[in-house]
């Protein structure tokens, strides 16, 4: 998920953690990672992970120095977004990866993505089992509100999507950030949900931007 960021944050002591199977719960998956983590730290996830980094920072505020978002929102889900999880739910249970990988495809990346990009993010999709994918789908789900930790969170915040990313359109995500007191906001065009994967160039820019002013 994170490798064209690493030759970018090579002066950095980076820590990919591996989310599923953490427990039941967001809650769960930060204390986990917590758990793991010593000192401060500059948290930056995506969609899943950013959730989590949301709250890990509920739980640990002052261990955070900076928060970076990447297709993740603040908010619970919406009624809507609830009952699309259900069918999302029944498409797994039914079909595995590879079903939720084919429903998922065209809202995950651009329809003309590079071959070798789409193979990449596929063998990624495919390595979990269906009982890690509906603990996820569940534990997104079932998140808080953390609208009031990003707003309330002191340190330099970072909200990035890409310009077609269908789960959080940017002109949602901007509005996430004017929440936040210290928060710069950044849509990648180019891109739908995974700008760091379809425009590492651009988003490694970013990212070492805002970690010099950490």
């Amino acid at each position: 998920m994170w490798d064209p960021q690493l030759e970018a944050l090579r002066d950095y002591e980076v820590v990919t953690p591996r989310l599923y199977g953490r427990g039941r719960t967001i809650d769960d998956y930060a204390a986990s990672v917590l758990a793991e983590a010593e000192g401060e730290l500059v948290l930056v996830g995506a969609s899943l992970g950013g959730y989590t980094a949301l709250a890990m920072t509920q739980q640990e505020p002052a261990r955070v120095r900076a928060l970076g978002l990447v297709g993740a929102r603040a908010d619970a889900d919406s009624p809507e977004r609830h009952a699309g999880r259900a069918e999302t739910k029944a498409l797994i249970e039914s079909g595995g990866a590879e079903a939720l990988w084919a429903s998922m495809r065209l809202k995950l990346l651009l329809e003309d993505a590079s071959d070798d990009l789409v193979d990449r993010v596929r063998e990624q999709a495919l390595d979990r089992s269906r009982e890690e994918l509906v603990e996820a789908l569940e534990v997104i789900r079932d998140r808080a509100d953390r609208s009031d930790t990003l707003a309330g969170f002191a340190g330099p915040a970072l909200v990035a999507v890409g310009e077609g990313d269908p789960f959080f359109p940017p002109e949602e995500a901007q509005q996430v950030a004017h929440a936040a007191p210290r928060a710069r906001f950044r849509a990648f065009a180019g891109a739908r949900h995974l700008p760091n994967l379809e425009q590492p160039d651009e988003f490694n820019a970013a990212l070492t931007g805002f970690l010099a002013d950490v």
